[in-house]
């Protein structure tokens, strides 16, 4: 059955309030806005810019986001390089959650003045709230280097290198991040997962530790040990610190996908889809649950309900391999095979030894008619599962079982 942890940034990081700045220094806001309305022309300009910046500025701490929306658009053409008015304008929009809008006037600010390190940080946020840690990354190492004191730096960005699976790098921000603030439970959750998905359970151990010290009945000592179990096929022991953890808090994001997860790796179906709708009250992105959801839906041969549900959990995830590859099969089962190809070479991106992805998408290209293709990707399927299955037995063979982890 289908692994569901490994592609998912958990969702109290993803949905991470924004730290927008909505002023610049006194001396910057003056001559840039001074600047601007010179490149206009006339004192006229002048005193109308001047009014559409207060304007501005008084909407967005009154909160009213779509006006202050309004007055920086309606200054940007008689300042065009004023920070104050390009920032402005971006966190009106990032406000109103028009984030992928407000990029665009983040990178001309940083166009204007390079190392600003409130539009770096603006930028970076943004990037990062779209869960494009690629670009959030580079922008959150930048600001930890500059201050190593940034908690907020370095816990991003080693949050952005959890995104992308470069679990290792991430471990060492984490670390970092959990440094200078010891006592942040999201922080040593994350640094618990790194660390799982790394393989060092003696470090997982660890951190356990430190959780239990601040909180030991916290839901995330009991999601980190659960997973843990999880990890090493311990899933009866896994569903009772889930169970413990849904006690503790049962808002807690993940908490219920979770434990529908382990109920569904032990083909309990009925309570899998309970706890996955419980999920879906609280979050209804919540990738986990709309991917395993729709995995059910496609096995009572609903196909379209499946593809609903696969398309929402690619929606809220784009790098859920488990859910493009849903994606294309539900396409597939359709008679789709064109629109089966995007996900399942998607999926094939995130994992390229996903010996599934590559026999379906072998599938939809013999559906088209694309012979060679076709067997090209059936022979790379077979392959990658002969391998796997070798590396497999040599494992059994050669290796101890990985160490149960216990409680400190």
């Amino acid at each position: 059955m289908a692994a569901h942890r490994a592609t998912c940034l958990p969702k109290f990081v993803v949905a991470i309030s924004l730290l927008l700045l909505s002023t610049l220094p006194p001396s910057t806001r003056a001559q840039e806005s001074a600047s601007g309305a010179k490149s206009a022309g006339g004192a006229s300009a002048n005193a109308r810019l001047a009014t559409l910046v207060a304007d501005g500025s008084s909407a967005l701490h009154a909160e009213d986001f779509a006006t202050a929306e309004r007055e920086f658009r309606a200054a940007l053409p008689l300042a065009p390089r004023s920070l104050e008015v390009l920032n402005g304008l971006a966190i009106s929009l990032v406000k109103q959650g028009k984030i992928a809008d407000a990029i665009p006037y983040y990178r001309r600010a940083l166009a204007v003045k390079p190392g600003d390190p409130v539009t770096i940080r603006n930028l970076a946020l943004a990037y990062f709230k779209l869960q494009k840690f690629s670009g959030a990354l580079p922008l959150f190492t930048a600001l930890s280097t500059r201050d190593p004191a940034d908690f907020q730096a370095a816990d991003l960005a080693g949050m952005s290198l959890f995104g992308l699976d470069r679990y290792p790098e991430a471990v060492n921000y984490l670390e970092r991040a959990s440094q200078i603030q010891p006592s942040d439970l999201p922080t040593l959750y994350m640094l618990g997962q790194a660390y799982l998905r790394s393989g060092n359970y003696a470090a997982v151990t660890d951190v356990f530790g430190r959780i239990m010290a601040i909180d030991p009945n916290s839901a995330e000592a009991h999601v980190m040990m659960g997973t843990a179990y999880d990890k090493t096929s311990q899933v009866a022991k896994g569903i009772e610190e889930y169970e413990e953890a849904e006690k503790a808090n049962p808002d807690f994001p993940g908490v219920h996908s979770g434990l529908g997860v382990l109920y569904w790796e032990r083909d309990e179906v009925e309570k899998a889809e309970e706890e996955f709708h419980e999920e879906l009250k609280r979050f209804p992105e919540d990738a986990v649950a709309n991917c395993v959801l729709g995995q059910i839906e496609l096995r009572r041969d609903d196909t379209a309900a499946a593809l609903a549900l696969f398309e929402k959990a690619v929606e809220a995830n784009p790098r859920y391999k488990e859910a493009l590859f849903g994606e294309g099969k539900a396409q597939l089962r359709l008679n789709q095979p064109r629109k089966a190809l995007a996900p399942l070479r998607r999926a094939i991106e995130v994992d390229p030894n996903y010996a599934e992805a590559h026999y379906q998408l072998g599938n939809a290209l013999a559906m088209l008619g694309r012979t060679a293709e076709a067997a090209k990707e059936r022979e790379t399927s077979l392959a990658i599962q002969k391998k796997q299955q070798s590396d497999y037995t040599k494992k059994l063979n050669h290796e101890p079982p990985p160490a149960s982890p216990e409680k400190p």
